[in-house]
């Protein structure tokens, strides 16, 4: 686990307290103190984040609103503002990179910082509990928000530190954390025996049962176990890495400017949809945020995907993969609609995604194929190929209205609804529907 050069590594994981809820009560402060459950309101809807108050009661993120309703009636619930979170989390990681350039994020709201091999700004060998609570205090006096931060040889170690430095809600009250916490290399094994085993990265359920099935529930059991029991129990490969991981041992680097593999938006419906028109509008809508947060990227990509779940909760994907890259909406929308057009929808579709994948530079690729036929005749594909040709000037311009007026300034006559055009913000609804999806203008 140390780097090549024998230099023991130093590995920091910052992860935000309750990142959502904690925005909207610095946003507001007359939330302080009240439980606040961040996330979709409806009835379908499900908690993002929830403050300690709140988590007292029981609440937890990925519950159904519902359910944390129940559990905690007084709780203030609000829909959450993805846009706001990421602003914020720009300004974490403006933090992190004038720390270090290596820094791989985790969402939003979290992120690993290889320190191993810097030097500060003195040109003194950084010291991980001093960065730490160095990141600490400017994420606090710079954000007005708080974080927990873990210090160790490895990215386990140190996520499994900061979890450790978090508060802890009980019902008698709420613990404040340690705010950072460093696990020594002489000092991994006992940090590691006192967890559960699904502690450890890679143990679900499953596995878990599994575990428990022999008796495991703690770290330093997997330790003890006799030779090959574990692989008999889990499989030679799984044995192998619980086993390394349970002593401390995980080599796995920090991947520094991580970029995403897939850029997409879905939702969730208040109620079950079996309307094909209103499932083709909702779909553009997606398509054309999803277009949109593609070439803010500078990114185009050859893989369309559309997902469906049903009322049943069967969940189904259709993917289209292209000899050339896109990203204009409509180049995007003809593949997704041909797609969409392969699934029966008789058993009501309750969620509706699209996601695009095999990112590539904008620019870069094949040439598109423009030998396309009668149009009437044509494949998804060709369609796409003419739309991106035809569509790609048109679309620079769109970009550039939208830039300096906004996002709703221009956009396809068919995103105009009762309410005016219609022009998503990718995430908007990521935690369920507050209420009923969009109407078509005839509705």
């Amino acid at each position: 686990m140390d780097s090549p050069g024998g230099i023991e590594r130093v590995v920091l994981h910052v992860d935000m307290d309750a990142f959502f809820a904690a925005v909207e009560v610095r946003d507001d402060p007359s939330l302080f103190g009240l439980a606040v459950i961040v996330g979709g309101p409806g009835p379908r809807g499900v908690v993002a984040a929830c403050t300690y108050e709140a988590r007292r009661f029981g609440v937890r993120s990925a519950m159904p609103t519902s359910t944390a309703r129940r559990l905690c009636p007084d709780a203030v619930v609000i829909a959450g503002r993805y846009e706001r979170y990421a602003e914020e989390s720009r300004r974490l990681h403006a933090i992190f990179d004038s720390v270090t350039p290596v820094v791989e994020g985790i969402g939003l709201d979290e992120a690993f910082l290889e320190l191993t091999g810097r030097t500060g700004r003195t040109g003194v060998w950084p010291d991980g509990r001093s960065v730490a609570w160095a990141v600490r205090d400017r994420v606090g006096e710079e954000l007005r928000l708080a974080c927990s931060v873990g210090v160790g040889r490895s990215k386990l170690i140190a996520k499994l530190a900061s979890k450790a430095a978090k508060p802890v809600a009980t019902p008698a009250g709420i613990v404040a954390g340690p705010g950072v916490v460093v696990v020594p290399r002489t000092e991994e094994l006992a940090f590691l025996d006192r967890l559960p085993v699904r502690a450890l990265w890679g143990i679900g359920p499953v596995t878990g049962r599994r575990l428990e099935q022999l008796g495991i529930t703690r770290v330093e059991e997997i330790r003890k176990l006799p030779d090959g029991s574990l692989a008999r129990a889990l499989g030679c490969s799984q044995a192998e890495q619980l086993s390394a991981l349970a002593r401390a041992v995980d080599p796995r680097p920090v991947v520094g400017d991580r970029e995403a593999k897939s850029v997409g938006h879905e939702e969730t419906f208040i109620e079950d949809l079996y309307d094909r028109g209103r499932l083709d509008r909702l779909l553009m809508v997606m398509t054309e945020a999803s277009a949109t947060a593609l070439r803010r990227r500078s990114r185009a990509a050859r893989t369309v995907t559309v997902k469906l779940r049903f009322g049943d909760f069967t969940t189904v994907t259709r993917t289209r993969s292209l000899a050339y890259p896109i990203d204009v909406a409509q180049a995007i929308g003809a593949v997704a609609a041909s797609l969409l057009d392969s699934c029966a929808i008789d058993r009501g579709v309750r969620l509706l995604g699209v996601s695009l994948s095999g990112l590539v530079e904008r620019g870069s690729g094949s040439q598109l194929a423009l030998d396309l036929g009668d149009e009437r005749t044509e494949t998804a594909s060709g369609a796409a190929a003419r739309l991106q040709q035809s569509w790609g000037s048109v679309t620079e311009a769109t970009d550039a209205v939208r830039a300096r007026y906004g996002p709703a300034a221009v956009g396809p006559t068919s995103l105009i609804g009762p309410e005016g055009l219609d022009v998503h913000v990718r995430g908007a609804a990521p935690w369920g529907p507050a209420r009923s999806p969009h109407q078509s203008p005839s509705a």
